[in-house]
């Protein structure tokens, strides 16, 4: 049992993400923290997002910034990967790559879809993890772990090269914008996640991988996994360690300076509820990327 259900917030609450190319100052600061931190190449939309409230946002960043820089928060979000990744093949995600080649695709097109399905595999993570320590403190509840973490030291991250670019909805042609509509739809999300615009740069893939997965999001089975990632994002929430010793009163206290603290929660929640789906679902196409 997790002390932090799984929630959807009814109604699905306004976001208003801070894109990169537009931070400046002390929040431009923080991104690049954070990145270095994380080993990201991108913001992920629930820190952008999160951006928008600034006093909130800083809180929550310096609060936070021991434990994301430490061993046991790397180990954590390691083994939430293993987890989720072990937990998707029950879904027998439908192998991939041969029909790729048979579309044209160059091994070394196939190993750049996989590059950056790494990237994605790697980095959300730390991002679900923090999602679900800052709903856990704007709800009320504290992190139990002592307050001592040791430091990790080296890289945890892929040394993966493949380029870092987006197809946006302005970008797109036709036949991805309407692919757009159908996740949103599906997924019951008000905006498509930086990892689909990504992947959807290679756009006759993506469509395949998305046919397979949505054949699969509406059943019993992928919902067990979905809840039991965030279970188990949700009790690593209580138990890692708090070096930076931020509390539950002083990041509620933040979120009220810059808006209600029921609108900054339920913009808090929407993004804590979304990211286990997200990591399924790119464990998921992760598996259909197998070697065949």
């Amino acid at each position: 049992m997790t002390d932090l259900p799984r929630l959807r917030p009814e109604p699905i609450p306004a976001i208003h993400p801070l894109p990169e190319y537009l931070a400046e100052g002390r929040v431009k600061e923080r991104y690049e923290d954070m990145k270095a931190v994380f080993q990201v190449p991108w913001m992920g939309v629930v820190t952008m997002a999160y951006a928008h409230y600034p006093g909130f946002y800083d809180a929550l960043w310096t609060g936070l910034r021991p434990l994301c820089a430490s061993r046991p928060f790397v180990e954590a979000f390691q083994d939430l990967r293993a987890f989720t990744e072990d937990a998707v093949t029950a879904l027998n995600p439908p192998p991939i790559a041969r029909r790729l080649t048979e579309l044209g695709y160059a091994p070394r097109e196939i190993a750049n879809i996989r590059d950056m399905n790494e990237v994605f595999s790697h980095g959300n993570f730390p991002y679900l993890i923090v999602a679900s320590i800052a709903r856990r403190l704007l709800e009320g509840a504290g992190m139990s772990g002592a307050r001592a973490a040791p430091v990790f030291e080296g890289r945890h991250a892929p040394e993966a090269g493949v380029p870092f670019l987006l197809m946006e909805a302005h970008h797109a042609d036709a036949p991805t914008r309407a692919l757009y509509d159908d996740i949103k739809t599906i997924l019951g999300l008000p905006f498509v996640n930086t990892d689909y615009r990504a992947f959807a740069r290679w756009p006759s893939y993506f469509h395949r991988a998305w046919v397979d997965l949505k054949k699969v999001v509406s059943g019993a089975q992928y919902e067990e996994i979905v809840q039991a990632v965030h279970a188990r994002a949700a009790a690593a929430a209580r138990t890692l360690p708090n070096p930076g010793g931020l509390t539950s009163a002083a990041l509620r206290e933040a979120a009220e300076a810059d808006a209600t603290l029921q609108e900054v929660l339920a913009m808090c929640r929407l993004f804590q509820w979304l990211l286990p789906g997200l990591v399924t679902n790119v464990a998921y196409f992760r598996h259909q990327l197998r070697g065949e």
